[in-house]
């Protein structure tokens, strides 16, 4: 484990206490983002922490974070998600987690997410594999995709329908939904987490920012699957994200770019 996903891992211990002492909180203070989003309390004491640490730890790395926006200017940038998954944290709902990535060179190298409400975590290095934790496992366990090959035998994952009409793709989600096995809405980073594990074989969001996927890309990618934006290009530039066991991704791209 190099220097750099230890501290990711330190990192995400920090955010993990400060964010589950505040879940649930019944005095937990919530505001409308002037995108109409939430952000809570916690989010923005996560992202405090996290800076914090990284100051002490990389003084010379740039920071980007959802709620903080972008600080320093160097090939090494840490993004941070404090809390991705917000709706459902601040309803109760335990399906939300920390991202914490490092790009180097505008390359994802280093991912790490925490879901601390659901016991879960997940991490990847380029070049160590990718890994997780699992409630009642000692050890953390290796994550490899899943060998499924054909659409009609595929678990499709994604969060709502909303974005799909403004990205084109509405059609393309009807197209996934229609030919593929099973659908679930686990939404979030969940959804590809499980492409990761094998549990799902793809996943896609039409929208989302560099803090909700950059933390992603490594552990898709060193689980042996493919992570590109709807076009087919590179997921953090493109603004979307399609997530496969590789072996389906270019039949999805196909489905998603029907007219």
């Amino acid at each position: 484990m190099t220097p750099d996903l230890a501290l990711a891992l330190r990192l995400a211990d920090e955010a993990d206490a400060l964010t589950m002492a505040r879940f649930g909180a019944i005095d937990l203070r919530v505001e409308i983002k002037a995108d109409a989003t939430p952000v809570s309390e916690a989010d923005q004491a996560a992202e405090v922490r996290l800076r914090s640490l990284l100051a002490d730890e990389r003084p010379s790395d740039a920071i980007f974070g959802e709620e903080y926006g972008t600080t320093g200017s160097d090939d090494r940038q840490w993004i941070l998600d404090p809390i991705d998954g917000t709706k459902n944290y601040v309803r109760g709902v335990p399906v939300w987690s920390t991202l914490i990535a490092l790009l180097i060179s505008g390359r994802p190298t280093v991912g790490v997410v925490s879901a601390p409400a659901l016991g879960r975590r997940w991490w990847a290095e380029l070049g160590g594999g990718a890994w997780a934790s699992r409630p009642g496992s000692i050890a953390p366990v290796q994550l490899k995709v899943s060998s499924v090959s054909t659409m009609n035998e595929a678990s499709f994952s994604y969060s709502d329908d909303r974005g799909w009409a403004e990205r084109g793709a509405d059609q393309g989600l009807r197209s996934l939904n229609q030919h593929t096995w099973r659908q679930r809405a686990y939404g979030d980073f969940w959804s590809h987490m499980l492409v990761a594990e094998g549990a799902v074989d793809i996943a896609a969001e039409p929208e989302l920012a560099s803090y909700d996927m950059a933390a992603l890309i490594p552990i898709i990618q060193e689980a042996g699957g493919r992570i590109t934006g709807f076009d087919g290009t590179a997921a953090l530039a493109s603004g979307s994200a399609l997530t496969t066991n590789g072996l389906l991704h270019n039949a999805a791209l196909a489905m998603i770019s029907q007219p």
